[in-house]
Parts: C-alpha cells; sequence; structure tokens
C-alpha cells in the first residue's frame, strides 16, 4: 500500500491538480477501456452533466491532466484534456462517437449510452434527446504501466 501511496503523491508532483477516475463501474469493462486508452483507440469519454452537480471540481478541465486508475484503483494512465463540450445527447456527431473506440457507428453508440444512462441503466437517470452531456476529449500523456 505505501508503493501506491508513494507512486499517487509522485503523481500529484508531475501533474499538480490531477483527479483520479475509472472509465467503468465494472473490472472487465474497466481493464477494455483501459486497453483501449493505452492503445489510442479511446481519446474520448462522456457522462450526464447530472453527474457533476454535487461535485462541479470533478468536470474535467481543458489542459489539466487526471490519472485514470485500474480496477483495484491503482494508476494505470495520465492523460491530459483537450476539449470539453456541454452537448445535448441529440446533438453528438458520429465522429465524436467514434472518439470513444468503443461502438461501430453513431448508432450503436446511441444504444451503449442510453443503456449505460438512461431509465433503464445501472444509473437511473433520466436520459433521453435533450440531456446534457459532459463529452471530454483527451490525449494520453503517460502509461504508467511501462514507467
Amino acid at each position: 500500500m505505501n508503493d501506491q501511496n508513494d507512486n499517487m503523491e509522485d503523481l500529484q508532483d508531475t501533474y499538480p491538480g490531477a483527479g483520479t477516475f475509472r472509465l467503468a463501474e465494472d473490472e472487465a469493462r474497466c481493464n477494455a477501456l483501459n486497453k483501449l486508452v493505452a492503445a489510442g483507440k479511446k481519446t474520448a469519454t462522456c457522462l450526464p452533466f447530472s453527474e457533476f452537480e454535487n461535485d462541479p471540481d470533478a468536470l474535467p478541465q481543458v489542459g489539466r491532466a487526471d490519472i485514470i486508475a485500474n480496477w483495484d484503483g491503482t494508476p494505470a494512465m495520465v492523460v491530459r484534456t483537450l476539449k470539453v463540450d456541454r452537448i445535448k445527447f441529440r446533438h453528438v456527431t458520429p465522429q465524436m462517437a467514434m472518439l470513444e473506440g468503443e461502438d461501430k457507428d453513431i448508432e450503436a453508440w446511441r444504444k451503449r449510452v442510453t443503456k449505460a444512462f438512461g431509465t433503464k441503466g445501472e444509473k437511473g437517470i433520466e436520459l433521453d434527446r435533450d440531456t446534457l452531456l459532459v463529452f471530454e476529449t483527451f490525449e494520453l500523456v503517460e502509461d504508467l504501466g511501462v514507467r
């Protein structure tokens, strides 16, 4: 555990103000998405804006580096936010959806996002065509697995 704490302190020195987050709510998906980021295939993520209402500091900020965690909470990668769009679900473009690196087309993206965040999704959020999303585009700064 000390190594993890030392590593996090080192990362906070290197990347001041970096937050830490997981890309998924289950281990298999977290591992799969981390691999997509490491391979350069996933350069974006999105969440409903309502996820940030109680913690506005967690909102991605352009230029800030953040740490993507492995399922066990250890740091996996550092990414830097390039762009943040607050955009209605219906206005997400096919180009934006493909940056998430998970779907073959915009229709598959819509189905996945609706399943994940909609009224029948894990989060129980009311998701409709006018739901405001926070769509973050990022670049991989450092893969900590090869550090």
